[in-house]
């Protein structure tokens, strides 16, 4: 007997929605998108004729038969609309940042404990081809022991842009919710917690309403872990920097899904998520004789899928969460202990023990 998909809904449709929600549900086995929030236009129903689409989350829980709800919306929204879909009996995915705050994050632990539902965070770079790279490169040892680690999410985009949310002023807009979040899940994931962290968190732009730039040292007993971030890059940019005991490795540009689905390949070419061979990073190491040498690496293919793919099996009972509402919480108050550390201008220690528990 064939189990029946795992039916979603989709509360906006501007980029998050439309790109790294819609398309990679519908592209994801065991799943049908079956209905999507746009309170305004009719882009949802243009991109999805046979999907029900509603001009408010009310219509949707009132009407569609949903497993799933997913938030796609501006971040000081999230919660709010989480805690309604929760109340309603869905489970939820909510696009990173899970809130403005980890105190916000918090409020949600205590309705997923009276609800019985789950809350999974759209920390969707874990399934980028050059973090899962660089997670192999570490797990078989090839650099030796760790020393320095250098992670780069940048843009060139001298001038703000306009229309755009994100570069607005307002509670939870700026770079180091948006980018910090994933710098910042990739980091607690490659190497657990921090014992304290330095943030340097600024604006670089003329005319910019928001941080647009922040540079942040995660401290470690023996590794020194660099989060960074500009707007003001030229591309390509080196993404990651990694060096060992026994060699290091460089990746320059970003994972190439993003702008993929941004043109329009919804998962249809084949192989999905991979890096020409032009832009693979390398592994620089020293002979017998002490000359250098450098050895291509190539990199590991990367699938947005994979996280819809454990949603579906974390609900069938098939395998364990992979981003869990405490992970999420984690970022926040990583990125809260960086912007107070620029602030005083000096570290902060991480006191990780007042994490909340669903448990």
């Amino acid at each position: 007997m064939t189990a029946q998909p795992i039916r979603c809904g989709v509360i906006g449709f501007g980029l998050a929605g439309r790109i790294f929600h819609s398309a990679v549900i519908d592209a994801t086995e065991g799943f049908e998108l079956a209905a999507i929030v746009q309170r305004s236009g009719d882009a949802a129903q243009k991109a999805y004729p046979r999907v029900a689409v509603y001009p408010s989350l009310e219509a949707m829980l009132a009407q569609a038969r949903l497993d799933v709800v997913v938030v796609a919306t501006p971040n000081d929204t999230h919660v709010p609309l989480a805690e309604q879909c929760l109340r309603a009996g869905k489970h939820v995915v909510i696009d990173k940042p899970v809130a403005v705050s980890s105190s916000e994050a918090a409020s949600l632990f205590s309705v997923v404990r009276e609800t019985g539902r789950r809350v999974f965070v759209y920390h969707n770079r874990r399934w980028d081809g050059d973090f899962l790279t660089v997670q192999q490169l570490l797990k078989t040892d090839r650099l030796g022991a760790v020393r320095t680690f250098e992670s780069h999410f940048d843009r060139f985009r001298p001038t703000p842009k306009q229309g755009a949310w994100r570069e607005e002023a307002g509670h939870g807009n700026g770079i180091l919710l948006d980018l910090g979040s994933h710098l910042g899940d990739q980091a607690l994931v490659l190497f657990g917690l921090p014992t304290a962290v330095w943030g340097d968190v600024r604006s670089e732009r003329a005319g910019s309403n928001v941080d647009d730039a922040f540079d942040l040292r995660l401290y470690y007993p023996e590794i020194a872990v660099w989060l960074r971030s500009t707007s003001l890059s030229p591309l390509p940019a080196v993404r990651f920097l990694v060096e060992g005991t026994q060699g290091s490795y460089r990746k320059d540009n970003l994972d190439p899904q993003e702008d993929a689905l941004r043109a329009g390949d919804l998962f249809q070419s084949k192989p999905w998520g991979t890096d020409p061979e032009r832009t693979w990073g390398a592994i620089t190491t020293l002979d017998a004789k002490g000359a250098t040498e450098h050895t291509a690496v190539p990199t590991l293919p990367g699938d947005y899928r994979g996280f819809y793919a454990n949603v579906r099996d974390t609900l069938l009972d098939k395998a364990e969460q992979a981003v869990t509402l405490v992970d999420a919480w984690r970022v926040l108050r990583l990125l809260e202990w960086a912007r107070e550390s620029s602030e005083k201008r000096a570290a902060v220690a991480c006191d990780w023990s007042t994490a909340p528990q669903l448990a």
